[in-house]
């Protein structure tokens, strides 16, 4: 019976991955906009570390990373197996896997309970929005790998140099290594981002994730 159980827990979070709502072109996150997805948590990694606002990421308290709604974002997230919620400001970017919509900081996981299965289908709501809210303000890049060596980084990052304008690394320390992202694009449109991403994942079969850069 419990094999059961974790085959249809198993299935259901798969069939969720596969549904999840796509972010609507143009940026719009402003109360009441809505997502369903997949999330996942992450914690002793990055503890202690700054995050995407500068903030020190507390694994311990109730945040969040998305990938596209502006830093300081309020949002509700709600469990959709066992209904828990729990509400949690934005301050980081991510996740970087596909099929997931929000990283979670311990705290807001464990809350939902979740922490044990490592990721959980999820409705979030926008509730609140950050100070000199602007719907579609913003510049967007799309990431194209994310390396722990370098010069694998830079390689990348060379050969789209001579295709594509605004090719850049960036560099994340966590408390176990450091990670390369290559990111190409500095445009004033997400919708924009949307298109280069489908170019570089057509012409240059690369793996990509928009994301709002931030300062």
């Amino acid at each position: 019976m419990n094999l059961f159980r974790w085959l249809l827990g198993f299935f259901l979070v798969i069939l969720t991955a596969s549904c999840a709502s796509v972010p609507r072109p143009g940026g719009d996150y402003s109360v009441g906009y809505r997502e369903t997805g997949v999330a996942s948590w992450y914690g002793e990694d990055f503890h202690g570390r700054p995050t995407a606002n500068g903030e020190i990421y507390d694994m311990y308290g109730l945040t969040a990373a998305h990938r596209l709604m502006p830093l300081g974002t309020i949002v509700k997230v709600t469990h959709r197996e066992n209904g828990r919620s729990v509400t949690v400001k934005v301050n980081d970017r991510g996740p970087f896997v596909h099929g997931r919509i929000l990283d979670l900081s311990y705290g807001a996981a464990k809350t939902l309970g979740m922490t044990s299965t490592g990721t959980a289908p999820v409705a979030i709501e926008v509730v609140g929005l950050p100070k000199n809210f602007k719907a579609a303000a913003g510049r967007f890049s799309v990431q194209v790998g994310a390396f722990e060596v370098e010069e694998n980084a830079k390689h990348l990052a060379e050969r789209l140099r001579n295709k594509y304008a605004d090719v850049y690394l960036v560099t994340l320390r966590t408390n176990q290594n450091t990670i390369y992202r290559v990111r190409v694009g500095l445009l004033g449109q997400e919708r924009l981002a949307l298109k280069l991403a489908e170019r570089l994942s057509g012409e240059d079969r690369l793996d990509t994730f928009v994301t709002r850069k931030d300062p």
